[in-house]
Parts: C-alpha cells; sequence; structure tokens
C-alpha cells in the first residue's frame, strides 16, 4: 500500500476540530503516537478548544481532612459526580489511595479551569509568610514556588483567592489584607502565574470576613471573572453575637476591573444571627449556605450579575431529616437534571444525605465514618491546561506548522500494515507507529465518534481533500 494511497493530508484546525472531542484521558496518552501530535494536543489553542469542549459538571475536587491517633493528613482528590451522587461512602474510601501528589501539605485555594491553587505558609511570633503552587491534577504537573509575600503579625483578616482573567489570559491569585484597627483599609495584592513579584492593585475601605469555625469563608468564590466573600458592616465588628443573615454582604472583586463591588443576600432570607455561614461555588453558580435554630438553608444564585435570581435550593429541618443539629453541614454537590443534591454533616454522624431540591425531601442516607473531617468540595473541569505564563501563540502556531509540512513532505515510502494502521497512516502520514498506539488512536477514534453520525465531507471537498470516514463522523 503506497503512501500516496494513504496519504490524507489535514490542516491544523481540521485535525484541532477532531481531537477535541475526544475523552481528556485519551488524548493524553495519544502523545506517544507521534511527535508532532504531541505538539498538536500540546498547543494552547488546541488546550483552549478542548476545556471549551469538554462537560461541566461531571466531576469535583474534594478537599478533607483524614484524623488518626498521631497524625493527621490533609487530602485533595478528583472525582467524578455520578460516582459520589450513587454510591458517596465507598467513593471517598476508594479515594484515599487516589490522592493528588502534591497535597499533603497544602491548603486548596480554589480551582478553575482545572488548575488547583494550593497555599502553603511559615508563621512565626513577628510575621507571617505565604505562598503557592498551581498544578493540573489530570496531567500531574505543578509549578514551582511563587513569589512570596510576608506580613507583619497584627490585627487583621487575611482573604485568599484564585480565579482567571480571560481578557489578559492569566491566572491570579488574590490577596486581601484586612487590616482592622490601624490604617481601617483594605489592601489587595495580585500576583499572576509566572510573575516575579505580588503588586498592589485596590486600596479601599475596610471589611470584616465572615469567618466561621469552618474557616471557608476566607477563600473567594469564583464566579464569572470576579472573587467573592462574605463580608459584614464594619458597625458590627465589636458585637458579640455577630451580624444577622440579612445584614451580611458579598465582597465582589473583578479580576479584569480591578475594582470591587458589593451584593446584597438573598430577598426573604432570615433575619437571624449569622452560623457557619459558607459562600461557594456550585455547578457554576454562586451557593450560599447558612444554619438557624432548626434548620440548614442553602440559596443558588443563577445568574450572577442580577441580584434577583437567587432562589432557595434547600431547607433541611434537623429534627425531621437529621435527628440533631450538626455544626459541619456542607452541600458537596448537585444532579442539574433531576435535582439531585448530596449533602455531608462531617462531625459527630459523619454521614452523606441525598436530598431532592425540587420537592425538598430526603431521598437517603449512608455513613462513612468518624475519620473524615472539613470535607469541602469545589467545582472541578478535567482540562489539559498547563500552569504557565502565557506566551506568544502566532510563534508557537508557525513553529507547529513547519514542523507538521516537514514530517509530511518526507513521506514518500510504501508501508505494509494492517487495516488498524492504514488508518492510522491516513491520518497521520509518515510517522513511525508502534502497534500499541495504533490501537490507541483507533480506540479513541472510536470513542470520538460513538456519538456522531455520517454526513458527507462537504468541508474536506471544498479543501480538494478526501478524508477517512471516521474523521468525517467527528467532524459531523
Amino acid at each position: 500500500m503506497s503512501s500516496s494511497q494513504n496519504n490524507c493530508v489535514l490542516s491544523q484546525d481540521i485535525l484541532m476540530e477532531i481531537l477535541s472531542r475526544l475523552p481528556i484521558k485519551d488524548i493524553g496518552r495519544l502523545k506517544c503516537v507521534s511527535k508532532g501530535l504531541n505538539r498538536l494536543v500540546s498547543d494552547s489553542t488546541f488546550v483552549k478548544l478542548h476545556l471549551q469542549r469538554s462537560s461541566k459538571n461531571t466531576h469535583m475536587l474534594l478537599t478533607f481532612e483524614d484524623y488518626h491517633i498521631n497524625r493527621t493528613r490533609n487530602y485533595a482528590v478528583v472525582c467524578p459526580v455520578q460516582e459520589l451522587l450513587d454510591h458517596p461512602s465507598s467513593t471517598l474510601k476508594t479515594l484515599h489511595h487516589k490522592h493528588l501528589p502534591f497535597n499533603r501539605k497544602y491548603n486548596v485555594l480554589g480551582a478553575c479551569n482545572g488548575l488547583v491553587c494550593l497555599q502553603d505558609s511559615c508563621i512565626d511570633d513577628e510575621f507571617e509568610e505565604y505562598w503557592f503552587r498551581i498544578g493540573n491534577p489530570t496531567t500531574r504537573v505543578m509549578t514551582k514556588d511563587s513569589p512570596h509575600i510576608r506580613l507583619n503579625r497584627r490585627d487583621y483578616w487575611l482573604m485568599f483567592g484564585f480565579g482567571y482573567d480571560e481578557w489578559s489570559d492569566s491566572y491570579q491569585v488574590v490577596l486581601l489584607d484586612n487590616n482592622r484597627n490601624q490604617s481601617q483599609k483594605l489592601e489587595v495584592s495580585v500576583c499572576c502565574l509566572g510573575d516575579t513579584c505580588w503588586r498592589n492593585t485596590l486600596t479601599c475601605d475596610a471589611v470584616t470576613p465572615m469567618i466561621g469555625l469552618q474557616s471557608r469563608g476566607t477563600c473567594g468564590a469564583f464566579v464569572s471573572g470576579t472573587l467573592n466573600w462574605l463580608v459584614y458592616p464594619r458597625s458590627h465588628c465589636d458585637d458579640k453575637r455577630g451580624p444577622k443573615m440579612n445584614e451580611l454582604e458579598i465582597f465582589c472583586y473583578d479580576l479584569r476591573k480591578e475594582t470591587r463591588s458589593f451584593f446584597s443576600m438573598p430577598d426573604g432570607i432570615l433575619e437571624v444571627r449569622a452560623f457557619e455561614p459558607v459562600l461557594k461555588v456550585l455547578n457554576g453558580c454562586l451557593c450560599l449556605s447558612h444554619h438557624h435554630e432548626d434548620n440548614f438553608v442553602v440559596w443558588l444564585k443563577r445568574e450572577f450579575i442580577d441580584e434577583k435570581s437567587w432562589s432557595k435550593l434547600l431547607n433541611i429541618n434537623y429534627q425531621d431529616d437529621i435527628d440533631q443539629c450538626p455544626s459541619y453541614m456542607n452541600v458537596i454537590c448537585m444532579r442539574e437534571k433531576d435535582g439531585a443534591v448530596l449533602v455531608a454533616n462531617t462531625v459527630f454522624d459523619a454521614n452523606f444525605i441525598w436530598y431532592n431540591s425540587r420537592d425538598d425531601r430526603r431521598e437517603g442516607r449512608e455513613y462513612y465514618g468518624q475519620d473524615i473531617w472539613s470535607l469541602f468540595s469545589y467545582d472541578y473541569v478535567q482540562s489539559l491546561v498547563f500552569p504557565r505564563r502565557k506566551t506568544s501563540q502566532q510563534s508557537k502556531h508557525k513553529q507547529f506548522k513547519k514542523d507538521e509540512d516537514e514530517e509530511i513532505a518526507s513521506n514518500d515510502e510504501e508501508c505494509d500494515c494492517n487495516p488498524t494502521q492504514a488508518l492510522i497512516a491516513n491520518f497521520l502520514p509518515n510517522c513511525e507507529i508502534s502497534s500499541n498506539s495504533s490501537k490507541l488512536l483507533a480506540r479513541a477514534a472510536a470513542q470520538a465518534t460513538s456519538s456522531c453520525f455520517e454526513r458527507e465531507p462537504v468541508s474536506l471537498r471544498r479543501e480538494g481533500m478526501t478524508a477517512p470516514l471516521f474523521l468525517v463522523r467527528a467532524l459531523a
């Protein structure tokens, strides 16, 4: 079989269209097929295209503490939402053996586009020093330590956050230094991925963060290019009873504009003392939960810019549903299609509880033991995003195109191969491909076409090309 019979010279854009539909696990394995394919799936344009097409709300990042007699370990693990909803306890036990390779001593600040931000610190009597690292659990790649920021120890609150500014294509760690008793000002410092120092972007009137026993209020919730924290008016700073829920506000920092604004609480929220409120992201929306008397209440903000879009997701009665008032209740995940919500009580009984948010009804309970505390979840999407500084895409594209042209032009030999290898030869001309790699590519291509249907290769014919059937199907 000659190479002229097998060759199908496809442009880089078409190859990206095809491969961006494959599962991320197979894309990672396909790097071993050829140098050209390795460069393509590592190209930042392809990475962004694949991220746009990746399924959302299918995975969660779970963080928890595992208590033993002589030690305590912090864990961070990625888990499919479906497995959590179907078998939460057994899934959590299995995850102990699948923890991320870089999570033992770091605190998780947040997750964004498949990247996880981990914060470390050094604290003594005179100062506190902080730094962070950013890693991708899917590719198992992590940056080196960021520049350190040192703060004199004094009476202040610190708030951290991690997010992405699409306009500048930069991943940012944000630190809010809230000095309560001295300057009465809040200073916002930002360090972008790849920066060599922290920079001050905003100074404004100080606010008081709502920090409970779970200390989750100090980590900002990232939504629509902004980081958000729960705060309350300074007039309540000295009130030992604390503020009421309707008096709280959401402090919103815009990563692009480097400005701040405030959002109010949901209409209809009760005028009760704020006990353990948590602001997080659930299925891409702001989620507010809090306790009061005999109830655990959960609100969801469907449209970020619309303050009227808050809706009550759950209203759980402790006496009817839980039999006691737990100190640590967290919403773990939600399935949109049927309104299934998984809630975790991480102390005392240590159990998962299923709820149907459509009729506010408990559907089941499952115990998972008392060694796991402070279970928390983050929205997570698997991606190929590489934690590095922004580079020139144009030069990378030109270099890739040059290398591909050289590879294609160099192939004028005949090849004897089985049907699978012939398929590979059509897809990637003139590449030396092992039997294992060819099987992998054939299987991945089959997965990409499993939900597609055949159609006429109009786009290819316009360019005067022909292509194997599975490529045409993948483009459908």
